[in-house]
C-alpha cells in the first residue's frame, strides 16, 4: 500500500473515531450530551473535508446527524437537500452554464480590453483588463470566469510577444487569479460562499440578508481592494511597461461574431434572474407589497424560473438548455453535496435540543464583555481570510460562521451579526495565496506564468490589504445597512 493510501485510510479511521466516540467523552460543565455528539461529527467531517474529499464525507456528515434521534433523517434532509440553498445552487449552476455556452462573456471581456481607454497606455490597458474580470465576475462563478479569460490572456501574451518569466506576463496572470477571487466575494449572484453564509444566518436566526444589502458593502470593498492591487503592481512588482507601450489587441474582435437572437434571449432571461435577486431590496420602500411577495419566494425562485425558461426556449429546433447535459456538465455536484452537508451541520449546531449555541453564549459571554467590538470584528475577518487561503472555502465559511453567530449574538448588539456573517462569506471567496485556496489558483501556478512563491508573496500582501479594507470600510457600511 502506498504512503498516500496509508494517509487516506488513517484520516478516515481517525474521522470515524471522532464521529463515534467523542460523544462518550466527559461533558464540559453546562454542555448537553447532544452537544458533544454534534462536536464529534463536526470534527470528523472537518478532518475528512480538509484531507480526503468534500463530496462523500458530506453524505457521511448528513447520515451521522440523521442518526441522532432528537434530529432524525426527516429533519436533516429538510435542512440539507431540502434547503432552498441546495435548489438555488443547482439552478444557478444550470443558468450560468447556459450563459457560458454563448459568446457573451468573451464579448464583454474583449470589449473592455479593446476599448479606446485601453489603447491610451499600458497601465490603462491593465486597468481595463482587471475591470473586465471584476465586472463579469460579479455575475458568474469563479471557475467559469477563469476558463473564459485564460485563453484570452494567452492570446494577449502571444500578441505582446511575452515569454514566461516576464514581469508583465506574471502581473497579468496574478491579476486574473486574484480578481476572479475578489469578484466571487462581491456579490451572492452565482457564488457559493456568500450564499452559504447567508443561509447559515437564516437558519440560526430566522432572519434574512438581502442581496442589495450584501452588495452595498461588498462591492465597495472589492473595488477598493482592486485599486490597491493595481498600486501593488505599480510600486512593488513594478514591471517595465515600455514593452507594451503601443499595445493593440484589436485583432481579438475578429474572433467574435455579431450577437444573434439566441444570445440576446439568453442574456435577457439572465438579466431578469439578476433583477429578481437584487431589485426587491432596492425598491422595497417604493413597492413594498410586490417586493415582499418576491422576497418571500426565496433566492431559489429566480434561477429555477430561469431553468424553466431556458428549457422551453428553442432555436434551430433545439432547446437552449438540454437539461440532462446541463446537469452533467454545468452543475458542480461536489460543491452542492458539500453545501448540503455543511447546511445540515450548521442546523444541528444551532438546534435548541443540541444546545451548543446556548452553551457557547453562556460560557463566553463573560469574556466577550471585556473584548472590544472592533477586536471581535478583526478576529473573525482575519480568521476567515487566513483559513480560506490555506484550506477549503466552503469549510471556512461553515466553521467560522457557525462559531461566529452565537458569539456575536452574545454581544447584545455591540457587534452586528449579519454584518459579520456577510464579511465571513465575502472573505471566504478572497482566496489567492496558495494552490489549495481555489482551483484556479493552482491552475494559474501550473501555467508557469507565475511561480508559487510569487503567488504567496503578493497573495499575502493582498490578504493584509483585504482585511484592513474590510474592517475599516466594509464593516461600518454593513453594520449600518443590516
Amino acid at each position: 500500500m502506498s504512503a498516500k493510501s496509508v494517509k487516506r485510510y488513517s484520516c478516515i479511521f481517525l474521522a470515524l473515531l471522532l464521529i463515534l466516540f467523542v460523544k462518550h467523552l466527559p461533558l464540559p460543565t453546562g454542555m448537553k450530551p447532544l452537544g458533544m455528539n454534534v462536536i464529534g461529527i463536526f470534527l470528523g467531517s472537518l478532518l475528512l473535508w480538509l484531507t480526503v474529499a468534500i463530496d462523500w464525507p458530506s453524505l457521511l456528515c448528513i447520515t451521522a446527524i440523521g442518526l441522532i434521534p432528537e434530529i432524525g433523517f426527516k429533519n436533516v434532509f429538510l435542512s440539507s437537500f431540502g434547503n432552498d440553498t441546495f435548489a438555488f445552487l443547482m439552478c444557478t449552476f444550470l443558468c450560468t452554464y447556459v450563459l457560458a455556452e454563448t459568446p457573451f462573456l468573451k464579448r464583454c471581456a474583449v470589449s473592455f480590453i479593446t476599448s479606446p481607454i485601453a489603447k491610451k497606455g499600458p497601465w490603462l490597458f491593465v486597468i481595463s483588463f482587471i475591470s473586465a474580470i471584476i465586472f463579469i465576475g460579479c455575475f458568474v462563478s469563479p471557475s467559469v470566469l477563469f476558463v473564459v479569460f485564460l485563453p484570452i490572456l494567452e492570446k494577449i501574451n502571444e500578441i505582446l510577444g511575452l515569454k514566461k518569466g516576464d514581469k508583465i506576463g506574471k502581473m497579468l496572470m496574478i491579476s486574473l487569479a486574484f480578481c476572479v477571487s475578489v469578484a466571487a466575494g462581491m456579490t451572492p449572484i452565482a457564488h457559493v460562499f456568500s450564499i452559504m453564509a447567508m443561509g447559515f444566518y437564516a437558519t440560526a436566526t430566522g432572519l434574512t440578508i438581502g442581496y442589495a444589502e450584501y452588495m452595498a458593502f461588498a462591492v465597495p470593498v472589492g473595488i477598493i481592494c482592486t485599486i490597491f492591487l493595481i498600486l501593488i503592481f505599480r510600486f512593488i512588482l513594478n514591471p517595465d511597461m515600455t514593452k507594451i507601450k503601443n499595445i493593440d489587441v484589436s485583432a481579438l474582435k475578429n474572433e467574435i461574431k455579431p450577437m444573434e437572437k439566441k444570445e440576446k434571449a439568453i442574456l435577457g432571461v439572465f438579466c431578469i434572474i439578476v433583477a429578481l435577486w437584487v431589485l426587491p431590496s432596492i425598491l422595497k420602500p417604493y413597492f413594498p407589497i410586490i417586493c415582499k411577495k418576491i422576497s418571500t419566494m426565496g433566492t431559489a425562485m429566480p434561477p429555477m424560473l430561469g431553468v424553466i425558461c431556458y428549457s422551453i426556449m428553442s432555436f434551430d429546433e433545439k432547446p437552449v438548455l438540454n437539461f440532462a447535459e446541463g446537469m452533467r456538465k454545468g452543475v458542480q455536484w461536489s460543491s452542492i453535496i458539500m453545501a448540503a452537508g455543511t447546511l445540515a451541520l450548521g442546523s444541528a449546531m444551532t438546534n435548541q435540543h443540541v444546545g451548543l449555541a446556548q452553551y457557547l453564549v453562556e460560557t463566553l459571554n463573560p469574556i466577550l464583555k471585556e473584548v472590544s467590538p472592533m477586536l471581535l470584528v478583526l478576529i473573525f475577518t482575519l480568521w476567515a481570510c487566513i483559513q480560506t487561503n490555506f484550506s477549503s472555502n466552503m469549510v471556512t465559511v461553515t466553521v467560522v460562521t457557525t462559531v461566529a453567530i452565537p458569539l456575536v449574538q452574545a454581544t447584545n448588539g455591540a457587534v452586528s451579526a449579519p454584518a459579520i456573517v456577510s464579511i465571513i462569506g465575502m472573505m471566504s471567496a478572497f482566496a489567492f495565496a496558495t494552490p489549495p485556496a481555489m482551483p484556479h489558483i493552482a491552475i494559474a501556478i501550473g501555467s508557469e506564468w507565475v511561480e508559487s512563491t510569487d503567488m504567496f508573496k503578493y497573495g499575502f500582501i493582498f490578504m493584509i490589504v483585504a482585511v484592513i479594507v474590510t474592517i475599516f470600510v466594509g464593516y461600518p457600511i454593513a453594520s449600518i445597512l443590516m
